[in-house]
């Protein structure tokens, strides 16, 4: 495929995420297809362009004067994968776009200063979130809102059941902050990433796909080899393994998910990572509440809005309604309240989400507090201080004792991390 024809069928993906609010992993699927002759290298160039114009929709949208499917696609092939615009000039290509108009041309062109456009539209944040996300991170909130609107790199966690880091061959360089992993850096223009799970050291379990920051909150758990530990949100079972990796496969890890669809990964990459102490639990349960009272760690990745993985998934951000944070926000209750029964007295109860707001972090640490007097919040920042040293990139923390990881402060995706310890 040529440029046009690249342009044009980024446009249609845009057309159907925006219009049917399909999920984009789901509508690039469905192009590529209806479109079989569309090589490996035209669907990275295709996703790239519909990517960057959901990561940067409203700024994009303000230097076009126009949010339609069309006007973004444009804007994201010249602003974020860097084609000239003099390279937009199709000729007879048949499968192109209609010709640019002289205002997109001079909009293209254009400098438009975004520091005249609302705070929101510079932060590419949602206007209604705008308020919710200004007041968790102040003065660094368009900073923060523009980290989440850029291109992520690829991470890798080794898994040290298996293999160490200095001994797996690859170009990706290791990781600012995990000891344990490795990374390949945002592509460029129409690049793509290297396709690791094909490789031999992920099919023989010596590598995993996870982000940084997924890393860094497994191993703040500082799980030891002989704990008993619950995994109580476990999903796909990314952090159970981690977490079974750092005890050596020496103890317990009972790894749970009220979705058994979410969990059922977790069999097989667990087989493959060689983490034998893996428990999967999958509902109903039955041997569940035998264990409450009884663990020494107690993990809780709460289900939440998922904002601080926008540059993976952005167009969870243009979904995201009031009403979905508030359901988020009662969930979170829920597993919180449950997930904690199953703490010893003297064990720890870790509370993380993949959030960037407050109201989904601190105030559901300290709402939990003031229902559950017997657990106290301890620092977490000593822990990451003690596992990463104290002369590397810092999270953000509102109160000296929570740790919010974010793209602008660490280079990862958003995490927030407490943990609290069981005292009666």
């Amino acid at each position: 495929m040529r440029l046009g024809g690249r342009i044009s069928a980024a446009e249609e993906v845009l057309q159907d995420i925006l219009t049917r609010r399909t999920p984009v992993a789901m509508a690039l699927r469905d192009w590529a297809k209806g479109h079989r002759f569309a090589g490996s290298k035209d669907r990275a160039a295709i996703g790239n362009i519909v990517y960057d114009a959901l990561r940067r929709r409203s700024s994009f949208a303000y230097r076009m004067d126009d949010d339609s499917p069309r006007a973004l696609a444009f804007a994201a092939t010249v602003w974020g994968c860097g084609v000239p615009v003099s390279q937009l000039d199709f000729g007879e290509d048949r499968h192109a776009p209609s010709v640019l108009s002289k205002a997109e041309t001079d909009r293209l062109q254009g400098r438009i200063d975004l520091n005249e456009a609302p705070l929101w539209v510079q932060a590419d944040v949602p206007e209604w979130l705008w308020p919710a996300f200004e007041n968790n991170f102040t003065d660094e909130a368009v900073l923060e809102g523009q980290a989440l609107a850029r291109r992520p790199p690829l991470d890798m966690r080794v898994n040290t059941l298996k293999a160490k880091r200095d001994r797996i061959e690859t170009d990706a360089r290791p990781t600012p902050l995990s000891p344990i992993g490795l990374r390949h850096p945002p592509v460029d223009g129409f690049g793509r990433h290297p396709d690791v799970q094909s490789t031999q050291d992920y099919q023989r379990g010596k590598l995993e796909i996870q982000d940084e920051g997924s890393q860094l909150v497994s191993l703040l758990c500082a799980a030891q080899p002989g704990d008993k530990v619950l995994d109580y949100c476990a999903g796909g079972g990314g952090k159970s393994l981690a977490i079974a990796a750092d005890m050596d496969n020496r103890g317990a890890l009972h790894a749970y998910d009220i979705d058994k669809r979410r969990l059922a990964p977790t069999w097989q990459r667990a087989d493959r990572a060689g983490a034998s102490i893996i428990d999967v639990i999958a509902p109903p349960a039955e041997a569940l509440p035998a264990l409450k009272g009884t663990l020494d760690r107690v993990l809780i990745d709460a289900p939440c809005t998922g904002v601080g993985t926008w540059r993976r998934k952005p167009d969870a951000k243009w979904r995201l309604t009031e009403n979905a944070l508030e359901r988020r926000r009662k969930e979170q209750v829920t597993v919180l309240d449950q997930g904690s029964a199953f703490v010893r007295p003297g064990g720890f109860l870790f509370y993380v989400t993949c959030s960037m707001l407050a109201e989904e972090n601190e105030a559901q640490v300290y709402a939990f507090l003031e229902r559950n007097k017997g657990f106290a919040l301890l620092s977490a920042g000593e822990v990451f201080e003690e596992r990463f040293g104290a002369d590397g990139p810092k999270p953000w923390s509102e109160d000296g004792l929570t740790l919010t990881l974010t793209p602008a402060s660490t280079g990862t995706d958003g995490f927030f991390f407490a943990v609290m310890e069981r005292q009666t």
